[in-house]
């Protein structure tokens, strides 16, 4: 082709703004993939189909490249920022290279749409949707001829709903072609099909979702099917487009499709070519008889026919008609590489779309499959992922509890009185430090006051200080499995990242060395503090914490006592002594231990001048205070001020005071006796002789009852007001020593242990709620949770190399203190249904709340308010090149350590559950196993210590879901392992409990790990993440587990080079 050379140098030379594109890029040519020079940087001008190549801005063109019979080939990776030019003709391509990687995708999307053929395929688009919109167009157009009155007595357009269950996905269809026409007779097609919805309100064409590719057939039958849910504005006259694509290019590590805008279509010269389309009414499908169409493709001009296409309606709880023995050997061949989904604002599926389980779960991303089972049957699979609004409540919660807590220690260090020098200046530190973590503690929860936008927190923010305390990544996993022969089952996996303190980072381990260091080290600072063990901490936070709840109680029962007394009524009476008796009895035996008697006499010597008296016989505090039935009138008790400062100390002391609050209540209740007792002989007296002299005397007898019982009641309160006084101090005194004894690394330790907790405890409480939902209806399911307690099994991913190691550390402590949490059902007096968030660090209740309805299903003994135990378990196995490293050159004894301690906790369980439970309580459909084998099979291969035992993760899920308990899979962000272990979990399930067909296994599984899954959101963004992506998987499909076993060849010549190159640089 000529061209005249003086007319390109003059349009070479036009201003900026006349070019679609301009800018620098380092261009040379290759040939194979060799590069014939090394890359020059050129100015590049871009007009139409004209590559203008200059020196600089300002000099002449040096070449001219046109764009034509030649496509644009992008690299994916993250760093490379390359393109290349190939040409039909067989010249060498040409390489251009730019600054950036965002520089790098602009230019690849103007070049390739700036050939003729680019342009012809923006014709055809635009041509194809004024085909698909002139019908509509017309019924707009005639209502301009329409008198204005008429056209406002038209209104708004009436669109017909689609009739459903309620919270069911409004539309499920699946798809099969049939006889496709290819471009050339001898190709096999590798067809996939582009779902389209054209809404009738505002005619514009939105692309929705896409099916998985199946290669080598032109009768593709798409295992991948679409689905509306029930949010979705789709109408009976809503249209469905369904576009056909041949993909030429199956290489998606060099095409990239996404770097296009979402309204503009894929170009075909980038790996895909366009075979036909034809569009449906969805009225037309729902209301077909046999819930069925067969539409002809046809080319964009609508003239060619390149073949037909099958719309089958599906709804879950309808077998689906024919077998598939129509499927060829081919097609069972196929493979799956491309998946959309389509995404639901509010909600989940079916029967457990229930308010309050809507309250936790939001925006559920849902697909459908339909798989061959091994009769020739079909089964279908509805597949849910759902973010939680407990990532942020529970959070939350707990802070503010945090919060309380502190403030109330802080008053507490505060009230202990005067103290030596020595004493003071420590506390005084201690409060210091304190405040200063309480006051982070603030400003954590006010600024998550403030968040907005997504529910849950995206692995790229786990670094970030102010959501230190959200789960990373938590979701709930939903497989929803209609079987033709088979009952339906739902199999429900939390997934989140492992809980660990990310922003404090991992340099000196995780919470299990830190603990175990810290703790060694308090040991060695006697001189300093008083050492208390954390079983002797424990108890004094727990005696604090008893104080602090039943001394309010106590005072109110004594109140109601005296109100009872003064109304003469002896029901009443006899229940205000009763509840008074009974919080006295727990708050006398509160204080049955030697701990809170040897921390009285340690804070009388840390008063200044304390004088100790050696008492002449010891005597036993529960003797002393043991029987409270028999114990003399506290009208013989000599009143003792609070703890003695410039005075002689008796350690008997504190026995004494503490058993005048028995020997107070005995007289109480003596005092309620008799005057009952005379109460029912005078009545019976002065009833015979006179009813109104009756009367009178019990107005009488009203007054002598409070005036007689006031006295008691009062010093009761007080002996009672004096033993908190002294125990709270005393206590407060051990808490001083526990901090004082590692400033500041108590405090930080606190804060990560906090952190860890909040993560690990937000997934637990989802879990349980989940769990509830599902199993609200089998009466052995919530026996065994009031009788034995749920079990919650861990299954962690990390490796026990470098960072990861510390991040296990931190999970195996964080799920360990999930055995301190208790769950409570109540009935919701209100449409809020978040959990309630009660207790202290060493105890918290999480209570659930459950509309009035499903209430009424629980046993009785749940709707008392039993509390209900958790067993939480963890099984960790590395998979990841780094665990080889691991085990070939590095330590595992943390996991196998980790293994060994859990395993005897799931013993433990099971013992509990043979024990407690009859036998019919365990799920009827996986009883080919016996769990007494399985818990053995898992102990001898957590014995063998055999290298990435992935058998381990097997068997304990296997004894989870037998056991019916909650499953959690956990890596570093719950994406690329923890997806990985979760679709090959479900399609085993699918094998194992539902007949999945064999040649089908292997296609099932690509299907659910496809990449290409984000259906509305933008192909090149990470659903999970919100983080732009080149090639990495998005957070629940992912590549084959193959793909991780490192070959041991290559990975011990890649160690020897790593370790030279190592020794190079620090030498």
């Amino acid at each position: 082709m000529k061209f005249n050379a003086k007319d390109l140098a003059l349009l070479a030379r036009r201003p900026s703004g006349y070019f679609d594109k301009e800018g620098k890029l380092k261009i040379c040519r290759v040939v194979g993939d060799e590069k014939l020079i090394e890359p020059r940087e050129r100015w590049c001008r871009l007009k139409g189909n004209l590559l203008f190549l200059m020196k600089n801005k300002s000099s002449e063109v040096s070449e001219v490249v046109i764009l034509e019979r030649c496509w644009v080939v992008e690299f994916r990776s993250k760093t490379d920022v390359s393109i290349v030019l190939k040409f039909q003709s067989g010249e060498p391509d040409l390489y251009l290279e730019a600054a950036s990687k965002p520089d790098c995708e602009s230019w690849a999307v103007a070049l390739g749409e700036a050939n003729s053929e680019g342009l012809q395929n923006k014709i055809q688009q635009l041509r194809r949707l004024i085909m698909e919109i002139k019908e509509e167009r017309s019924s707009d157009e005639a209502r301009q001829f329409l008198p204005s009155s008429q056209v406002d007595s038209l209104g708004e357009p009436q669109f017909t709903s689609i009739q459903r269950i309620a919270n069911e996905p409004k539309l499920e269809f699946s798809l099969a072609c049939k006889d496709l026409v290819a471009a050339t007779r001898d190709r096999k097609l590798n067809t996939f099909i582009q779902v389209s919805v054209v809404h009738p309100a505002e005619h514009i064409l939105t692309r929705y979702s896409s099916t998985e590719i199946v290669e080598g057939t032109r009768d593709p039958l798409f295992l991948t099917g679409v689905t509306f849910p029930p949010e979705y504005p789709i109408y009976e006259e809503t249209k469905i487009k369904l576009t056909v694509y041949d993909v030429k290019d199956k290489s998606q590590d060099t095409v990239r499709t996404s770097v296009l805008p979402d309204h503009k279509e894929p170009r075909a010269d980038v790996g895909r070519s366009f075979l036909g389309c034809t569009t449906f009414r969805v009225g037309d499908l729902v209301k077909s008889k046999e819930q069925q169409l067969t539409l002809t493709l046809r080319t964009s001009d609508g003239g060619k026919t390149v073949g037909t296409i099958e719309v089958n309606l599906v709804k879950m709880g309808e077998l689906e008609d024919g077998e598939t023995d129509h499927i060829t050997t081919d097609a069972q061949d196929q493979k799956c590489a491309l998946v959309r989904e389509c995404t639901a604002t509010e909600g989940i599926s079916g029967k457990d779309n229930l308010p309050s389980l809507n309250a936790v779960l939001k925006n559920p991303i849902c697909k459908l499959y339909r798989f061959p089972t091994s009769d020739n049957k079909w089964m279908r699979i509805r597949e849910q992922m759902a973010e939680t609004t407990l990532s942020f409540h529970v959070p939350k919660e707990l802070i503010n509890l945090h919060i309380k807590e502190d403030m109330r220690r802080n008053q507490e260090l505060k009230d202990l009185g005067e103290l030596a020098p020595h004493w003071d200046n420590m506390r005084k530190s201690v409060i210091a430090h304190c405040d200063q973590m309480l006051s982070m503690y603030q400003d954590t929860l006010a600024e998550l006051g403030k968040h907005t936008g997504s529910s849950f927190k995206s692995s790229c923010s786990k670094g970030e200080k102010t959501l230190e305390f959200i789960p990373i990544n938590l979701h709930l996993q939903r497989m929803h499995v209609h079987s033709p022969r088979l009952k339906d089952a739902l199999y429900d996996v939390i997934t989140v990242g492992a809980p660990a303190a990310h922003f404090q980072g991992f340099k000196n381990g995780g919470l299990r060395k830190l603990l175990s260091k810290f703790e060694a080290e308090r040991r060695n600072t006697g001189y300093q503090c008083i050492y208390y063990s954390p079983e002797n901490t424990a108890k004094a936070k727990e005696v604090l914490s008893n104080i602090n709840h039943l001394q309010p109680l106590i005072s109110s029962h004594a109140d109601l006592l005296l109100n009872s007394a003064s109304q003469h009524s002896p029901d009443s009476l006899k229940n205000s002594l009763k509840m008074l008796s009974e919080k006295t009895e727990l708050f006398v035996h509160a204080f049955k231990d030697q701990l809170v008697r040897s921390a009285l006499l340690a804070l009388y010597t840390a008063r200044p001048g304390c004088v100790l008296k050696k008492p002449a016989v010891p005597r036993n505090s529960a003797e002393e205070g043991g029987d409270v039935q028999h114990q003399d009138h506290p009208s013989h008790i000599k009143r003792q001020d609070s703890i003695p400062h410039h005075s002689e100390y008796d350690e008997e002391e504190w026995d004494r005071v503490w058993a005048n609050v028995g020997k107070s209540l005995n007289c109480v209740i003596a005092m309620v006796d008799r005057l009952l007792e005379k109460d029912n002989v005078s009545n019976s007296k002065e009833g015979e002789k006179d009813p109104s002299a009756a009367d009178c005397k019990v107005l009488h007898a009203g007054g002598d009852w409070y005036e007689q019982l006031y006295p008691l009641v009062i010093t009761l309160k007080d002996c009672m007001g004096e033993v908190v006084t002294r125990a709270k101090q005393s206590m407060a005194f051990v808490l001083l020593q526990e901090l004082a004894c590692g400033l500041p690394q108590c405090l930080m330790l606190t804060l990560r242990r906090d952190i860890v907790f909040s993560q690990a405890l937000a997934g637990l409480v989802c879990g349980f709620i989940i769990k509830l939902h599902t199993g609200l209806h089998d009466q052995g399911f919530l026996q065994q949770l009031h009788t034995v307690g749920l079990l919650v099994q861990y299954e962690g991913l990390l490796s026990t190399y470098s960072e990861e190691a510390g991040m296990l550390e931190d999970m195996a402590v964080g799920i360990s203190d999930l055995q301190k949490v208790m769950f409570k059902v109540i009935e919701a007096k209100s449409e809020d249904f978040l959990p309630i968030i009660t207790g202290r660090r060493e105890h918290y209740v999480i209570e659930v709340q459950l509309p009035a309805k499903m209430f009424e299903l629980l046993p009785q003994e749940i709707k008392e308010g039993k509390l209900l135990r958790m067993y939480p378990v963890l099984f960790n196995v590395g998979i990841n090149e780094q665990q080889t490293l691991a085990e070939r050159f590095g330590d595992t004894t943390l996991q196998e350590n980790i293994n060994q301690e859990n395993l005897e906790l799931l013993k433990e369980y099971y013992k509990l559950f043979t024990e407690k439970m009859p036998p019919d309580c365990l799920p009827h459909f996986q009883e080919q196993n016996d769990l007494k084998g399985l818990l053995e099979n898992l102990h001898q291969n957590i014995q063998a210590k055999k290298r990435k035992n992935v058998e381990i993760m097997w068997l304990a899920a296997t004894i989870c879901r037998k056991l019916n308990g909650v499953r959690f899979t956990c890596c570093k962000s719950a994406k690329d392992r923890t997806s990985m272990s979760v679709t090959l979990e479900q399609c085993s399930i699918l094998r194992d409990e539902h007949q999945l067909h064999k040649d089908f296994f292997i296609r099932a599984l690509d299907c659910m790990r496809s990449r290409q899954t984000q259906g509305a959101l933008n192909e090149s963004d990470d659903p999970e993440t919100g983080c732009l992506t080149d090639n990495k998987p998005t957070s629940r499909h992912f590549y084959p587990v193959a793909l991780l076993l490192v070959s041991s060849h290559l990975l011990v010549v890649w160690l020897i080079l790593s370790l030279a190159l190592l020794l190079a640089k620090y030498q």
